[in-house]
């Protein structure tokens, strides 16, 4: 009823237009007439071939037990994974890191004061979901990467924990030094909560999901519909991903049985606070227990209560513990040798860990990614060979924070970057439209490969689905764009893809070594609030979400087809107009941040001249006069203006280029003779967009267009360094900046221009 309820709001006008299955493109970028005859007849054998029973069977096997690190139905699903890929002809093997994961052995949570409340701490079993009752392999509810700590102080509501909520905080005249604050879900990642509040001195966090975004205001709750009950909790790490990914004891090195390991007290991504997520049901008692300040109208939730900020009278004793344990972890690597260019490599990865039994985060994911192995197998019997070698991954680790692929990233850095052409992520899948986001060298490609994929409810190609929907106003999930991130101009007749932060194993691909890379997944018509809870398993995915699995097998169409185009093609499909384009809107960005931070500064500061000062919108907020801001020096933007100018030239040339070749106009198997030299070009296209000295204070990421922001985690900042320094008003470090992106920028067109004269 769920999903016939939301189908019946999709207009008419999406079934009259387009219906039936698409017609495949009869032009392939980077092939010839015959090889595009060819991959087409491949890749409509292999789109076939994914069976929505076989995604529910493997779902329900691997989502049957809590499967987190160091538990056993993890290394048990590895192990199954691990036989599959061997069944299905691939050369498969598990590579074992032993990485830092720690459990808690104590977890306090109470109000002592101005009465009493001990937090329940705990999710209760649901009747009629089977794995609710598995209480005794679940990992409790808690925050990974939160010190050891016990603390007792008064409370302190900062909205969502941001850096502007502590702006707000100042205004109100509230300081959380030495206390301790209760901040809520959502608007950043969650380890971005303590950090801030550690930074203005708050000695403890507690995080919670207000049922005005993640509960019954959304909708009906668990069991009765898809959101968060009132006891539902969403675990989590916390580690400082901005800083670096991975194990936090082997920051650069994979965690191998050699390596060696930082002693706790330096692992600088640790969260320095001690930090407890809880539920609504939970944060209730203590948020009602607060005075003060009412809580200014944007941060009130959907809870019966008044919110008030306090301090006080509301005092809670907050006290974790847990057992620093390294454990082992399973990375399942599979590989398709390529044919003719093995040295060149495809790599498809989504991870197989759970929180719990994370039926949808990443189960669904994952059996989408193992239909494709499955396909492949298929068509490797039919006589079917890769050009290039493939590569699938089925990361360990992601969970606690992008362990398994970074350690096996950094453990393949050299070979990496040596020989690899692309990296296709997925994590969860659900119902409803293609979401694409990634390096723009690849925003053309991908576009073409969803105009070829089907729509399973409506009968359009999915690119056409989402098309129409952006037509009528509709945006799509995960590309909203915060924080610089906005997408690009896409060149005409395709969508434009969002920029790459972080939260997923895309991230020591694309941000520390320079690959090329796509995250792709469905969504938007699967509203759920059970994300990193118990109750995400089989039985709520099969209820409320992608119910028939049809649009995991429309994944597997997806990103099994964009795997096969790279790996086939004479010429790799990379385009540059878009990548030009999106650079040229950053620019622009990051001169309109500037612009705004010096119109701001300077409307302060006639209005303290002037003595006139605005009112706050709420009259229970004291207005408080602003205070003298110097204003921004102006910058000079011509080197990246320039240096935009340059890309955009040599990308049109390239374009040109491409479109004059169609390198075997006779029809012919043979790729045009400077394949081989153009496609040595085009895998360092990505590489450098990167700068090995790595972006201030951060090294770890050397990506200079993307990166997730030191304040938002996963959301992108895009061209990070320039922006981060103008958000700072560090003005020296902008300005250096400005010129090291120029001369990236510089080095790219001149790659460019060298592919294009090949090509000619």
């Amino acid at each position: 009823m769920h999903a016939v309820l939301r189908y019946a709001l999709v207009p008419v006008l999406l079934l009259s237009i387009g219906a039936g299955r698409p017609n495949p493109t009869e032009h392939l970028d980077g092939y010839s007439a015959a090889t595009a005859r060819q991959e087409l007849d491949w890749e409509t054998k292999f789109r076939a071939i994914p069976e929505p029973d076989t995604l529910r069977a493997h779902m329900r096997l691997l989502s049957a037990r809590p499967h987190h690190v160091g538990s056993p139905y993890d290394k048990q699903n590895a192990e199954w994974i691990l036989a599959r890929f061997k069944e299905w002809g691939f050369d498969a093997h598990i590579e074992q890191f032993d990485v830092l994961f720690p459990t808690p052995t104590k977890r306090v949570l109470e109000l002592v004061a101005p009465t009493r409340y001990v937090a329940k701490l705990h999710e209760p079993v649901v009747p009629g979901d089977p794995t609710s009752s598995q209480q005794k392999e679940q990992l409790p509810t808690y925050n990974a990467y939160s010190p050891d700590g016990d603390v007792t102080a008064d409370l302190v509501f900062v909205n969502y924990g941001l850096p502007e909520d502590y702006d707000q905080l100042d205004r109100l005249g509230i300081s959380v030094k030495g206390k301790i604050v209760i901040a809520k879900y959502g608007r950043s990642w969650r380890g971005i909560k303590p950090k801030v509040a550690a930074e203005h001195g708050a000695i403890g966090c507690i995080i919670y999901s207000d049922p005005a975004d993640d509960g019954y205001v959304q909708g009906d709750t668990f069991p009765v519909g898809p959101m968060r009950p009132s006891q539902g909790v969403q675990r989590g790490s916390v580690m400082d991903v901005p800083l670096y990914g991975g194990d936090p004891l082997t920051p650069g090195v994979g965690a191998d049985k050699n390596a060696k390991r930082l002693p706790l007290s330096e692992a600088k991504s640790i969260a320095r606070i001690p930090t407890l997520p809880i539920s609504y049901g939970d944060a209730q008692p203590l948020l009602a227990a607060l005075r003060g300040p009412v809580a200014p109208e944007p941060w009130r939730g959907g809870l019966p209560i008044t919110y008030h900020v306090g301090p006080g009278p509301a005092k809670v004793h907050l006290a974790v513990k847990f057992d620093w344990a390294i454990k082992p972890i399973y990375d399942v690597i599979g590989k398709i040798p390529g044919s003719s260019a093995p040295d060149e490599w495809v790599i498809r990865g989504n991870h197989h860990d759970g929180w719990v039994n994370g039926a949808s985060d990443p189960i669904s994911g994952q059996v989408a990614m193992l239909e494709e192995a499955r396909a492949f197998g298929a068509l490797l019997k039919q006589g079917w060979r890769p050009k290039r070698t493939i590569i699938y991954a089925a990361w360990d680790g992601e969970e606690p924070m992008l362990l398994g692929s970074t350690e096996w990233a950094e453990e393949h850095a050299a070979e990496l970057q040596q020989h690899a052409v692309a990296y296709i992520n997925s994590d969860g899948n659900g119902r409803g439209y293609l979401g694409m986001s990634g390096s723009h060298t690849l925003q053309h490609f991908i576009n073409d490969v969803a105009r070829d994929i089907t729509d399973p409810e409506t009968q359009l190609s999915v690119w056409k689905r989402d098309w129409l929907r952006r037509q009528q106003g509709g945006g799509r999930n995960g590309q909203r764009g915060g924080n610089g991130a906005s997408p690009s101009s896409a060149p005409q007749g395709d969508l434009p893809i969002g920029a790459l932060g972080t939260g997923s194993d895309y991230t020591p691909f694309l941000q520390h070594l320079g690959i090329a890379t796509l995250n792709l997944g469905f969504g938007g018509e699967n509203d759920g609030g059970v994300y990193h809870s118990i109750y995400d398993d089989f039985y709520w995915y099969t209820h409320f979400s992608d119910t028939s699995f049809v649009y995991g097998r429309a994944l597997a169409q997806t990103a099994g087809t964009a795997i096969m185009r790279l790996a086939d093609a004479d010429v790799l499909p990379f385009e540059f107009t878009a990548l030009a384009r999106t650079v040229s809107n950053y620019t622009d960005q990051v001169q309109q941040l500037l612009d705004q931070e010096r119109a701001e500064a300077q409307r302060q500061n006639a209005e303290i001249a002037q003595g006139v000062f605005k009112a706050t919108a709420d009259p229970r907020e004291p207005t408080v006069p602003p205070k003298v801001q110097a204003v921004p020096p102006y910058l000079n933007f011509a080197p990246l203006q320039n240096a935009v100018a340059t890309l955009t030239t040599s990308a049109q040339a390239y374009a040109r280029a491409m479109q004059q070749s169609r390198y075997a106009a006779d029809g012919s198997n043979a790729a045009p003779p400077a394949a081989n030299g153009i496609n040595a070009l085009l895998m360092r296209s990505e590489r450098d967009l990167t700068d090995s000295a790595g972006l201030p204070g951060r090294p770890w990421y050397i990506h200079t267009l993307y990166a997730p922001g030191v304040y938002t985690g996963y959301g992108a900042k895009t061209m990070p360094g320039v922006r981060e320094a103008i958000e700072l008003d560090q003005w020296d470090r902008a300005q250096q900046q400005i010129e090291r992106v120029a001369q990236v920028l510089n080095r790219e067109a001149a790659l460019i221009d060298s592919a294009s004269t090949m090509l000619r």
